[in-house]
């Protein structure tokens, strides 16, 4: 009668022996590690405010790469939030990066199509870029105000890009008349804004008002008072009234303020070689080509400064880049700068062309005198100047006429140097 007993499952203990094991250390080890439910955790997540806020303090410094930062952690973190792209792209455009401040706008219009101040702020991004898009710029700020008649902003914008349109020759008949009024519209809905006071600064010193322009860029740095943007505002103005010492002063607060920026040593250079110092203008200038080693035109001031203080084989090496374009010795490369009537190119063509001839490199120089006169006809300074490398390589010839450089008439297409 005795039952027989089964053997024991060893397998299956062992099993039990692990489950049990590992009961006891998650209930030892892992449990006391558990947030009680309901309660805060140890690392909470930073509040979008904070981020904005922190933004905005940064701005009103005048730390725009450090503002821009806190604006993209405050998208991370509030991404459906569309004002926040408008204030960031608008710190973008201060800070020289207006095609990334074209992205932001663009980015609060995906989350709403209709809203002005995102069309108004794509617009001046258009504006603002290196190659602007301005017909793109016109139509984003009629779109903004459409949707937002009195949007203070979009009339700013609008009057500055009007501005600009009035002193490229390329406005309407009465583009003046236009911007004058957007500016003053800009005011009236804006009152005590920075950007209604800047733009009717913009519209005052385009119209050949400095005084007056002078009053409301200082009204806007009341607003803004760390923005380097307004202090190159008042450096332009300053220097146009010929008070070159406030000039010099406001430009290098700018310069303090965004230290990268070239924009300051390259006025401050023209400035003090206005005045005969030369020396003080070689140091800006070259600055310049250390804050942006890739912009020709740069390497052309620093070569007129050379030039002026009588150090030829340097301004030399400066011009050629401005007109074969090449290499520096840090590896940057340079592209040639077009001929054109715009403000340097021709003095920088016309310094190179009489620096060769005077080193009786004339089969250097020849060409640039061609040039000169084929894509400059108009210009008396420019044909002057021709004529004197002529002049030049004539007497290195042992001869009293000039080489025959008879000018091309309007040439489809100009030699290249």
């Amino acid at each position: 009668m005795r039952r027989k007993r089964k053997p024991i499952n060893w397998f299956w203990v062992s099993v039990m022996a692990v489950l049990i094991a590992i009961v006891l250390y998650f209930q030892q080890f892992i449990v006391p590690t558990m947030p009680t439910p309901g309660m805060a955790t140890l690392t909470p997540t930073r509040n979008p405010e904070s981020y904005l806020a922190e933004a905005q303090q940064l701005f009103s410094e005048g730390k725009l790469p450090k503002a821009i930062e806190a604006y993209q952690l405050a998208v991370s973190a509030d991404p459906k939030n569309a004002s926040v792209y408008i204030v960031l792209a608008q710190t973008q455009v201060f800070a020289g990066k207006a095609a990334d401040a074209q992205v932001s706008a663009e980015n609060a219009l995906l989350l709403n199509p209709n809203n002005a101040a995102a069309h108004a702020v794509r617009g001046w991004a258009l504006a603002s870029q290196a190659e602007p898009d301005r017909l793109g710029a016109e139509a984003a700020l009629k779109r903004a105000l459409e949707l937002d008649p009195n949007n203070a902003l979009a009339h700013a914008y609008y009057a500055e890009l009007l501005s600009d349109q009035y002193l490229t020759g390329t406005g309407a008949l009465d583009v003046t008349e236009r911007m004058s009024e957007e500016s003053r519209l800009a005011l009236s809905l804006g009152s005590g804004t920075m950007e209604a006071h800047r733009a009717r600064g913009y519209v005052l010193e385009a119209t050949g008002n400095p005084e007056q322009a002078l009053q409301e860029y200082q009204a806007a740095l009341a607003i803004s008072p760390n923005l380097a943007d307004l202090y190159l505002s008042l450096g332009r103005n300053y220097r146009t009234l010929g008070v070159y010492d406030k000039a010099v002063e406001v430009y290098t607060r700018a310069n303090t303020l965004n230290p990268s920026d070239p924009i300051p040593d390259v006025s401050i250079s023209r400035i003090y070689a206005g005045v005969g110092d030369f020396r003080q203008a070689v140091q800006y200038a070259q600055q310049a080509t250390v804050d942006s080693p890739d912009n020709t035109s740069y390497h052309g001031n620093l070569g007129v400064m050379y030039y002026k203080l009588l150090k030829f084989p340097e301004a030399l090496e400066q011009f050629s880049y401005v007109v074969n374009g090449g290499v520096t010795a840090e590896g940057v490369t340079l592209k040639p700068m077009e001929l054109d009537s715009s403000v340097r190119a021709p003095e920088y063509y016309e310094i190179y062309g009489l620096v060769l001839a005077r080193s009786a490199r004339c089969g250097e120089a020849l060409p640039i005198a061609q040039l000169l006169l084929t894509r400059l006809p108009d210009d008396e300074i420019a044909v002057g100047n021709a004529g004197e490398i002529l002049r030049l390589c004539g007497e290195a010839a042992g001869t009293n006429a000039p080489p025959d450089v008879t000018p091309e008439v309007t040439p489809e297409t100009s030699p290249t140097p």
